[in-house]
């Protein structure tokens, strides 16, 4: 397993074990401290949202975000079907009912289709009363677009951009302008605490709230008193220092992450049938994994056997998510579209994307696909 090369593994090295050092010298290891301040106001500064609350995972933040929007059983919540699971089940905490939209060439929601959807609820008074877009593998919809939407049609606006920590568009970091933004730092994304989420919002008195009621909802009193029900979803003070250290190299990280992304197009976008996902006018993408697209018809060999292949020399990949309308769980919700996100699915390959590659590592993976592709000629 020492020769493993993994999808996107933790890199360490901006001074987190000082910064943990520092929490045990002073004995702030319980849920709150300064370190957790510092992190949620420097993640603040990152992304140009006013609010920041430090929690245990991305999941946790968006299950708050909808309880902050009144999300209520037999709501519908509107978002992409291609996404990771963890975005989507918070609905289900709450009783709502996901309603799953295709996406485009770009892996994000398919605005056109949405919009057109968003006409004919109009039209007969069932609009949504949230939307999550989801900024998949760091790419980040047309904010602007969004917002237009949202101020017309008057939906709470929730962006998923647990993938896409120091992605921008047009100049506004993922996430900017929705009521609620959503960070994850598990161990596989571009900074990790470990585990770990925040809760972004321009809003004070909703991320006020979202603290009430991530540290189990305790009122003030000398006594433990409540008066709703809460949830133990805080962010520790040690996780927080490991954030406040990795936070200190994000550029580092989203650089390397880019350049990986453009000496794999390089060496792989001469295979017949390999695409990859290009970043329209205005975005920057983080690049958190690069995905790559494998036509079987022209390329002689599907996905499958391409990850198959560096599977079996230690090389760890995987498809991109799997569209929710897909998935067992989900086998009767409603649906707008899906046929694209099944064939990005079909298709899509995520690549080792960790932001310590070095060009000898990208050359074994590329060495190993170019390998497979040859065979099949």
């Amino acid at each position: 397993m020492n020769n493993r090369m993994f999808l996107s593994p933790p890199h360490m090295g901006g001074g987190e074990f000082d910064l943990i050092r520092e929490v045990f010298a002073s004995n702030w290891i319980a849920p709150t401290g300064p370190m957790l301040t510092a992190f949620e106001e420097r993640l603040s500064t990152v992304t140009g949202i006013a609010h920041v609350v430090g929690l245990s995972s991305g999941t946790a933040a968006l299950h708050l975000a909808l309880r902050l929007c009144g999300i209520a059983p037999g709501d519908e919540v509107w978002g992409s079907t291609l996404t990771f699971i963890g975005g989507v089940a918070p609905i289900l905490y709450q009783g709502a009912v996901p309603v799953f939209f295709d996406v485009d060439q770009e892996l994000l929601i398919d605005l056109d289709l949405f919009e057109t959807e968003l006409r004919i609820a109009a039209k007969s008074g069932k609009l949504p009363k949230v939307v999550i877009t989801t900024d998949l593998y760091g790419h980040v919809p047309d904010l602007a677009r969004i917002e237009r939407l949202q101020a017309e049609y008057d939906f709470d606006w929730i962006s998923d951009s647990a993938e896409a920590l120091g992605s921008t568009r047009d100049g506004r970091h993922a996430g900017k302008g929705a009521r609620f933004a959503i960070l994850s730092f598990n161990g596989n994304k571009i900074i990790t605490t470990s585990g770990g989420g925040a809760l972004a919002s321009d809003e004070p008195d909703l991320i006020r709230e979202a603290q009430f009621l991530a540290a189990q909802a305790r009122d003030s009193a000398p006594h433990y008193e409540h008066s709703t029900f809460g949830y133990n979803y805080r962010l520790s003070n040690v996780s927080a220092a490991i954030g406040v250290g990795q936070l200190r190299v994000l550029e580092d990280r989203v650089n390397a992450r880019r350049r990986i992304f453009e000496t794999y197009r390089h060496l792989l976008a001469y295979l017949p049938g390999f695409t990859f996902i290009e970043e329209p006018t205005g975005l920057r993408s983080n690049r958190w994994l690069t995905t790559v697209m494998i036509d079987a018809r022209r390329a002689g060999v599907d996905r499958e056997k391409i990850r198959l292949a560096l599977e079996a020399g230690d090389i760890e990949s995987r498809p991109l998510w799997k569209p929710m309308h897909m998935q067992p769980v989900f086998a009767n919700a409603p649906r707008k579209g899906g046929a694209i996100a099944e064939q990005l699915f079909a298709n899509g390959l995520c690549l080792p994307s960790g932001s310590a590659m070095t060009d000898k590592d990208i050359e074994r993976v590329v060495t190993m696909i170019t390998r497979v592709v040859s065979a099949r000629q």
